[in-house]
């Protein structure tokens, strides 16, 4: 496997990735900055991959308890190489979420994210790549995702998923009845261009009514080659500087 060396947050994070195959790219950095952990919390993220979402947060909030799930041996191998890179504190397990180990379902977090894979392999064509194929096509249903981050947060907590917006409905469905207070952020490229992704946050025993909230807008200007072309102030932030988009939170 080649492995390439790129920089995420302005350089503050460097991830070790392969070249071929599933690559983090701006989703697992734009769900961290969503994360409201605080020092002494502790978070687990499904399906971490090379660990992008968990060491953006990381690195954005110091005394976090961070742990992985990854069930691909060698993007497993990849996160703990890129948590010691860093100089941060990162547990990885190898293993399906469908069969956690012992230790691991003894344990509830404060948070619990996850970056479940896209696309309906009864709808689209899988990826000749095995890594990108098992990142992206979706060959655990969605409910194991949803209901595994149910069971591991502790009561009050919360899950965050990134999904694509076409999948917001099966997204929603999905979520067990102990999941409530959900607030969705669309996440659109351009003012007046529909959504291309969400984030679901979810509150476990939550009783607060579905919230839709305004949408995050990735790039300035209303079409590509705009002169104002770019990341918006508030994503370049996120994804530059490490800063947070908490908007939706309320406590």
């Amino acid at each position: 496997m080649h492995i390439t060396q790129d920089d995420f947050l302005g350089g503050a994070i460097q991830l070790f990735q392969p070249s071929k195959g599933y690559r983090a790219g701006i989703d697992p950095v734009l769900l961290a900055a969503t994360i409201p952990a605080q020092a002494g919390q502790s978070v687990l993220e499904l399906g971490c991959g090379v660990g992008a979402v968990s060491l953006c947060l990381g690195r954005r909030v110091a005394d976090v308890d961070l742990v992985g799930v990854e069930i691909q041996p060698d993007y497993a191998e990849l996160a703990r190489r890129n948590a010691a890179h860093n100089d941060l504190p990162f547990q990885v397990v190898t293993a399906d979420i469908q069969a956690l180990p012992v230790g691991m379902r003894t344990r509830q977090f404060d948070h619990v994210c996850a970056n479940p894979p896209y696309f309906d392999r009864n709808e689209t064509t899988p990826a000749r790549d095995r890594g990108r194929e098992t990142a992206m096509g979706l060959s655990v249903d969605l409910s194991v995702w949803v209901q595994t981050a149910a069971k591991r947060l502790k009561p009050k907590g919360y899950a965050h998923f990134i999904f694509r917006a076409a999948g917001l409905a099966q997204l929603l469905a999905a979520l067990p009845k102990s999941l409530g207070s959900v607030v969705v952020t669309p996440i659109i490229p351009r003012a007046g261009r529909d959504a291309v992704l969400v984030i679901v946050h979810a509150r476990k025993n939550g009783r607060a009514a579905l919230r839709l909230e305004s949408p995050i807008v990735l790039h300035r200007g209303d079409h590509h080659g705009h002169f104002e072309d770019g990341y918006s102030d508030m994503v370049n932030a996120a994804l530059r500087d490490g800063a947070p988009l908490l908007q939706w939170f309320g406590g």
